[in-house]
């Protein structure tokens, strides 16, 4: 029979239950035992609707209170000194090198934080020392949870994280030399060790995910999969049988690494979503005895999928190598997709049933599974429901908008560009804005504090009215303008009281979206956001952040700074539309936001930020045509957005990394005034490229981590900047955090930025008598 199977389950639970207990257990209103429980419970919930849901095969280690590759740092003891020396217990370990510590006389950030792959989670960096030793703690999570679930009367797949991934995945700590990859010997007695652990317990099988394989791979990684899976598979009946998984893109390109590495794994999981047209290639590598993972059900967007044309990659994999030799999976972790569609109680009805999240992809496994294994007559209520689904949404008018297109085809090459050249419009900026050498602003977002969200909470339900929301709003902008004031920041931000997401709120007032309610996805840590939904053509009905700018610069004293989310990234953070190219609503966004940015100069903004965080994490994760089709586009859609302004308005956008060694030309591309870019917890010889490159604009690398409460002192931040003038010139260097600070409380923002901006004062004093 074809059996069913999921890769991994969201974390957070139906109603952000993790990110609440986290939080609380943060902040001293739970207890570590409570914090543990709650986890219990939720990986116990999570396992039972996978079940109910008749999936044959159910992931467990797939959950983390954090991030799971901060579970293998943390099981394989690669802990960084700075974090062991201070014995903390092994939940506090784990969360100071997730968010930093700052606490009882420890001070510690957190380790460096980075998008997985093509998607906006994130996770932590793997840091490794020249003499990095590896060892198994004694209670090995996969091991525990597996035991646990086979408690409550189910049987598991443990997943890990594969030895060269983990060590591709990785880095140098600072001021250490190695390769990572050149420790898989030490590492791999590690796994041997886990895999002896999980048989012993009882796993029959293991999904031991290998997502590298997607990349195109330098030699020394290439040659590291022979070694490594022939001593895994050597170990035979004392280890669980392999199942190695790939996702987010094919490995068509290093089938030589399959025919060479994998031949004695049991099985090979691929995303047949992204790339269903590797599917025959990789069958003609396969052993005669090994089994095929067809991942078929989407696990990065919310679209129900298309039973027909799932069956029918199924059954092509069938036809080659027979029902016992073949899986329906989910094409990657459902970790990237909601917890529920039961949740929502306020989406049409039209729409709702286009859609599938977590619980419900679990059913689609199951059902295409069946499908397969029995005949479509075995599931044919679900079958027809599900042509009626792909039929309605097809023929819909809410995704078509004869205006919108008309007037995509309206734009022209001249749109693209801004009336002059950088110097020019520097000149012109320089005698407008009157700004000092190392300004200092800050990314956007102030605190939210408890009492916005249960305004916003009140005035979405009705319970106050649209005057006395916009006069609480009002106040709040008053008292950023002022804490501003205080710290004698250079260019002001709103602080965005107003705004509940930087995608949301703007996906709010555009036509062409949906919003659910309770549709949370994890980025980072407790981090969660909810995507909005494209369904259909989009365009801006009116100006959306026109007012409250407006508002803030009257009562400024300095120059007021207008924020936006760019076009890539309101696409890339929401759930796109599968049936229309992507290059086809970013510009359709590029043009609703070219009007807000038109509007808000003519209301007396004269420093324009549109952020494009997600630039980089849509990059094809192969080099070649497609990537540079991707960035044509992807620049293309920002000029559009920002070329209608004068040059005496500056353009500024902001990038959440600061790697763009492999694609500093589309950087380059965007012709923004200034990037303000996270670099805090990276080699400030990142910054090199900048001069390598001759960048001529100005340039704002994040000087401290606002994902950790941790403050950082002046002289800190001092160092931070003396690193950066090694590569930088003082007349570029903006000072700045590294994000938003949205999610910091007050205290330690007003302490952080304190600091910040006396570090800027020091140098501007030091450098005008220099010169």
């Amino acid at each position: 029979m074809v059996q069913s199977s999921i890769l991994g389950f969201p974390r957070m639970g139906r109603l952000r239950d993790l990110k609440k207990a986290n939080e609380a257990y943060w902040g001293g209103k739970l207890s570590r035992d409570d914090l543990l429980a709650e986890g219990k419970r939720l990986r116990l919930e999570h396992w039972k609707i996978q079940k109910d849901a008749g999936v044959d095969i159910i992931p467990s280690n797939d959950f983390a209170y954090y991030d799971h590759v901060l579970d293998h740092i943390q099981m394989f003891n690669a802990i960084p000194e700075r974090y062991s020396k201070h014995k903390l217990e092994p939940i506090d370990e784990y969360f100071a090198m997730g968010r930093g510590h700052q606490k009882d006389g420890i001070d510690v950030p957190s380790l460096e934080m980075v998008k997985w792959f093509d998607s906006n989670y994130h996770y932590v960096k793997p840091t490794l020392q020249d003499n990095q030793a590896f060892t198994l703690s004694s209670d090995p999570k996969p091991v525990r949870e597996f035991k646990e679930a086979k408690e409550a009367g189910i049987t598991t797949r443990p997943v890990i994280l594969g030895p060269v991934s983990f060590l591709a995945l990785g880095k140098a700590d600072r001021g250490q030399k190695v390769e990572p990859i050149t420790l898989l010997e030490k590492l791999l007695p590690v796994y041997e060790q886990l895999l002896q652990e999980l048989k012993k317990a009882g796993a029959d099988t293991v999904q031991i995910d290998e997502p590298v394989l997607v990349f195109d791979l330098p030699s020394k990684i290439r040659e590291a999969f022979k070694p490594a899976y022939q001593k895994l598979s050597a170990l035979g009946d004392k280890a669980p049988r392999i199942v190695v998984a790939t996702y987010f893109g094919d490995i068509v390109h290093n089938l030589d690494i399959v025919d060479a590495a994998f031949k004695d794994v049991y099985a090979l999981h691929v995303d047949l979503v992204r790339n269903p047209e590797q599917l025959d290639e990789v069958v003609q590598h396969l052993g005669p005895k090994q089994t095929l993972s067809c991942g078929v059900v989407d696990g990065r967007n919310i679209w129900k999928t298309n039973f027909k044309k799932a069956i029918e990659v199924v059954e092509s994999a069938v036809q080659k190598l027979g029902k016992d030799r073949v899986i329906v999976a989910s094409s990657s972790s459902l970790l990237h997709t909601p917890h529920t569609l039961d949740s929502e109680k306020k989406l049409p009805e039209e729409v709702k049933d286009w859609f599938s999240f977590a619980t419900q992809k679990a059913s689609e496994v199951a059902v295409i599974a069946k499908a397969v294994t029995e005949g479509p007559a075995a599931v044919r209520e679900q079958l027809e429901a599900n042509s009626k689904s792909m039929q309605s949404r097809a023929s819909s008018k809410r995704t078509n908008d004869p205006e919108v297109k008309k007037r995509q085809e309206q734009v022209t090459k001249e749109m693209h560009d801004r009336q002059s050249e950088f110097p020019t419009r520097y000149s012109e900026q320089k005698k407008h804005l009157k700004l000092p050498m190392f300004p200092t602003t800050t990314i956007g977002s102030f605190p939210q504090t408890q009492e916005i969200r249960v305004q916003r909470n009140k005035f979405t339900k009705g319970d106050i009215t649209a005057e006395e929301y916009e006069k609480f709003i009002e106040k709040e902008i008053q008292d950023v303008i002022k804490i501003q004031d205080e710290l004698n920041l250079d260019v002001y931000v709103h602080g965005e009281p107003e705004r509940n997401d930087m995608v949301q709120y703007f996906g709010e007032r555009l036509q062409g979206y949906e919003f659910t309610t309770h549709a949370w996805v994890q980025s980072y840590g407790s981090r969660c956001v909810r995507p909005p939904i494209i369904v259909g053509d989009i365009s801006r009905p009116a100006p959306m952040t026109v007012k409250e700018s407006k508002y803030a610069a009257s009562i400024s004293k300095k120059p007021m700074k207008g924020m936006l989310t760019g076009p890539i990234t309101c696409l890339r953070w929401s759930f796109p539309r599968d049936d229309v190219h992507q290059s086809v609503q970013a510009q359709q966004l590029a043009l609703a936001l070219r009007d807000e940015v038109v509007d808000l100069e003519a209301a007396g903004i004269y420093v324009i930020q549109v952020d494009e965080p997600a630039l980089r994490e849509g990059l094809p994760l192969r080099s070649g045509k497609e990537r540079e089709d991707y960035l044509s586009w992807a620049v293309d859609s920002f000029k559009l957005s920002t070329a209608g302004v004068k040059d005496s308005t500056q353009i500024h956008s902001h990038f959440c990394y600061s790697e763009f060694q492999d694609f500093f030309h589309a950087i380059a591309a965007l012709d923004a005034d200034v990037l303000s870019i996270e670099n805090s917890k990276s080699d400030a010889k990142l910054l090199k490229v900048f001069i390598d490159e001759a960048y001529p604009r100005h340039i704002g690398p994040g000087v401290y981590d606002i994902h950790s409460p941790r403050v950082p002192s002046e002289q800190e931040i001092k160092d931070r900047l003396d690193e950066m003038l090694q590569y930088l010139k003082p007349d570029q260097l903006w000072v700045n955090p590294d994000c938003g600070l949205k999610t910091r409380q007050w205290k330690e923002t007003k302490e952080a930025l304190t600091n910040m901006v006396n570090a800027a004062l020091a140098f501007r004093e030091k450098y005008s008598k220099s010169s």
